[in-house]
């Protein structure tokens, strides 16, 4: 008996090696039910986490990616960047190409100003969003743990679904660095 369990502690050693370290690893707020309404939402970029609130008290965190220039405030269409700013939560589709989504009020008048007085436009069409449709499951690894969408905000397909029950009408969204 005892060199299997020899044999199995350094095959679960040899196998924690080459594993890379993921956003997700070891995170398991995400199977926390949700029982009031989201009626904020608080974003840090950062540390790709999503927050969500009920009468100023936290409901859940999620873990999050961004498009695929993390870094700074969008500012023009094809930037590839997450916005940065306070917004609403505007729009609600399950009719998406991303399972669902929940529309963000990208741009804002200053957003639109910046990218005009840059020649450029600001773009639109910003959401929190799942995984794209027809993805395969193996997939699903990837998606959680890397920033792949070209300025939108992704969970998990269950995360999308459960938001869009639960996050109420013209919730507003603070998106920080």
């Amino acid at each position: 008996m005892k060199p299997f369990i020899i044999a199995l502690f350094l095959l679960s050693a040899l196998y924690s090696c080459g594993q890379e370290k993921h956003r997700r690893d070891n995170y398991f707020e995400t199977f926390v039910e949700v029982k009031d309404s989201i009626d904020s939402i608080v974003v840090y970029k950062s540390a790709r986490e999503m927050q969500t609130y009920h009468q100023g008290n936290k409901i859940k965190k999620y873990i999050i990616s961004l498009g695929m220039e993390p870094v700074g405030p969008k500012q023009f269409e094809g930037d590839l960047k997450t916005p940065e700013g306070h917004y609403q939560i505007n729009t609600r589709s399950r009719i998406s190409t991303y399972h669902a989504n929940l529309g963000i009020s990208y741009p804002s008048m200053s957003d639109s100003l910046s990218a005009i007085n840059q020649n450029k436009n600001p773009g639109g069409d910003i959401k929190i969003h799942g995984f794209p449709n027809n993805h395969a499951k193996k997939q699903e690894r990837e998606f959680l743990n890397t920033d792949w969408t070209v300025g939108c905000i992704a969970v998990s397909d269950f995360e999308i679904d459960e938001l869009y029950n639960w996050v109420i009408a013209y919730c507003p969204i603070l998106i920080l660095p």
